[in-house]
This record gives C-alpha cells, sequence and structure tokens, in this order.
C-alpha cells in the first residue's frame, strides 16, 4: 500500500511540475506529451498534444485539438511551433470514440499516430522532420479494411516518392477467413509538401497507377 501511494504521489508531482513548467493555452487539457531533440541541437525539445476545451466530456461532438511544440530557452519552455491539423478531434475515431494513438520522438523524427472505425476499421501514422524552417511530412502509413472484405496496407515515403500499395480481399466462409485475391503496387509519386501546419488543409488524392487503387494522403477538415 506504502508503495502504491509512493507512485501516486511521485505522478502527481511530476505532473504538477510538468504543467506549471511551460505556458498552457487557456482552457486547455494535456493528452500526452514527448521529450526528443528534433532541430539537431543537442537540447530535448518538448511536443504535447491538447484537447483545446477541458471540458471535453461534457461535449457530445468533442473537440478540436491542438500539437504544439516548445523549446528551453533561459531555463523556461517558450511556444516555438503548433499546429491545429495534425491531430485529429476527440471523437473522430468513429465508433471506436478517441482516435489518438501516441507521439514518439526518435532520431530527430516526430511520429504522430490515431487509429478508429467500427467494423472498417482505420489506422494512420505520420512522421515529421524538421528541415530547419518547418516541420515536413516525410513518412505516412495507413491500414484499413474490413473483416471478410479486403485490407489495405500503404507505405509512403514522401522523400523519395516511394509509394508501396498491398491490397487482400477476403471471404468468409464457414466462419473462416481466406484471402482470394492479393494486389502489390510500388511506385514513384513525388512533389507532394505537406507540413505540421497544412497537415490536412486540402484534400491530397493518388490514383496509383496499374490497379487504380485511390489513396487519400490528406483528408480535407471542416
Amino acid at each position: 500500500m506504502k508503495q502504491i501511494c509512493l507512485l501516486i504521489f511521485i505522478f502527481l508531482s511530476s505532473f504538477m511540475c510538468f504543467s506549471q513548467n511551460i505556458p498552457i493555452p487557456s482552457q486547455y487539457a494535456i493528452i500526452d506529451s514527448a521529450y526528443g531533440d528534433l532541430d539537431k541541437d543537442g537540447v530535448d525539445e518538448l511536443v504535447v498534444a491538447y484537447n483545446t476545451k477541458s471540458n471535453e466530456d461534457e461535449i457530445d461532438d468533442g473537440v478540436p485539438r491542438e500539437l504544439i511544440i516548445y523549446k528551453k530557452e533561459n531555463a523556461r519552455w517558450i511556444i516555438w511551433q503548433r499546429s491545429m491539423q495534425a491531430l485529429y478531434g476527440s471523437r473522430d475515431g468513429g465508433m471506436m470514440g478517441d482516435p489518438f494513438g501516441e507521439i514518439v520522438i526518435k532520431n530527430g523524427i516526430l511520429t504522430i499516430s490515431h487509429e478508429g472505425g467500427s467494423s472498417w476499421k482505420w489506422a494512420h501514422t505520420d512522421k515529421y522532420r524538421y528541415d530547419g524552417k518547418v516541420f515536413k511530412l516525410i513518412g505516412y502509413k495507413d491500414y484499413s479494411g474490413k473483416p471478410c472484405e479486403y485490407w489495405e496496407d500503404i507505405d509512403f515515403n514522401l522523400s523519395t516518392g516511394k509509394l508501396v500499395v498491398t491490397k487482400e480481399y477476403e471471404t468468409c466462409e464457414d466462419e473462416d477467413q481466406k484471402i482470394y485475391k492479393q494486389q502489390n503496387e510500388v511506385f514513384f509519386k513525388k512533389g507532394i509538401n505537406i507540413t505540421l501546419q497544412n497537415r490536412n488543409e486540402k484534400e491530397v488524392k493518388i490514383i496509383s497507377p496499374k490497379y487504380r487503387h485511390e489513396i487519400y494522403i490528406a483528408i480535407k477538415l471542416d
């Protein structure tokens, strides 16, 4: 019991220290955070995902979310970058509700993941790299589909333009799922520039040349 109380005390103390040392916008509520060196200056930045309203549970449609990146200057955190388009809203996961997955920083790359759906399911992963001015989307992965229909896997390296699409069509007989057709396609699509700030500013659709798959890299958010 003493160990449990100690862990709770450490967690609450850490959270209070964390929240007091960064400029949290009024009425915002933290949902996740990550530390890591994003501009390769040897000093970790702090990335925080926020609900833009603290009373999210009282709002049926959920609330928009904002991603804010902080830098340390003179022992204080200051807002460096921010985006209202990098995160889905708190209820944008469909029947699954909250679509937020996680924020990870590794080797200077910021990774953000979401997932959602009901019978039809989807999972998206974005990877951003700082180019000295802005955070550019350099990688996008999407996995979506429905049991007994199909599963589609998309892996797009925006830096090289290489796009890999794998699609498996399923049928269900006697409760057994069987793959009856598989389509694999690799092609290149260059010149797509998406940043942390304009992630879903406009629709970006690619048609694969062989199988004519419709691939949505960005869907315009209202």
